[in-house]
């Protein structure tokens, strides 16, 4: 006998923050399988006082597989649209739509705030990155406002090679 799978979205709660660095260092795993970006599965993740900040303000949501937390997505508001600052599935718990159905969630929130879209910052050439992203109706984007210009510059600062990422937007 098969149990069914119910997986659900909320927004994140204080006593989920503790859960959530162990999820982002799971999805990073993943990332081991690129030798140029395998140190992307050692480095740091957000610690659980930023996510309480992030659920503080609104701006976090967690996805639960059968009442267990399996992954989150951190927003940012900027001008005209909310800024994916992270979106983490857990190695275990990716290619089950979970990751779709976050970026849903986020934007459902821009529309229900007024913003023209979603944006955020990816590796080009991922495949769980960019063309993931693609596959949901995100665009690349070469004209950046001021503030994917300064996550840009960020990211390079932080060890990130310019020509391996790109911005991306979703119009809403």
């Amino acid at each position: 006998m098969r149990v069914g799978l119910n997986i659900t979205v909320r927004p994140t709660r204080p006593g989920d923050v503790t859960a959530l660095p162990a999820i982002e260092r799971a999805a990073g795993e993943r990332f081991r399988d690129y030798l140029e970006l395998a140190w992307l599965a050692e480095g740091e993740v957000i610690s659980a006082e930023q996510h309480l900040e992030y659920a503080e303000r609104g701006l976090s949501w967690l996805a639960l597989a059968n009442d267990q937390p399996v992954g989150f997505i951190l927003a940012e508001l900027h001008v005209s649209s909310l800024f994916i600052v992270e979106l983490s599935v857990h190695l275990d718990w990716q290619g089950k739509g979970i990751g779709r159905r976050l970026i849903a969630c986020v934007a459902d929130q821009a529309r229900k705030r007024r913003l023209a879209s979603l944006t955020l910052t990816t590796f080009r050439d991922v495949p769980w990155n960019a063309p993931f992203y693609a596959r949901l109706g995100f665009e690349m984007i070469t004209t950046l406002t001021p503030e994917l210009r300064e996550k840009r510059e960020e990211e390079t600062a932080h060890g990130l090679a310019y020509d391996a990422r790109c911005a991306m937007r979703l119009p809403l």
